[in-house]
């Protein structure tokens, strides 16, 4: 005869996993540190900076 089976705790378990792999997929897709953002949006400020720099006056 087979073992019983909760079926609640089927059911969480399933949801456990399920939002596992959801906090997985946003570190893959979100997942940078202050540091790395600071340092993309100063090389970014500066990139602009350079380029205003170079615009000629009307």
């Amino acid at each position: 005869m087979a073992e019983p089976v909760n079926l609640n705790r089927f059911r969480k378990d399933k949801a456990r996993a399920t939002e596992k792999a959801r906090a997985h997929q946003n570190v893959v897709k979100f997942g940078r540190s202050k540091a790395e953002k600071q340092l993309d949006r100063a090389q970014s400020d500066k990139a602009q900076s350079d380029l205003d720099g170079h615009k000629r006056d009307k």
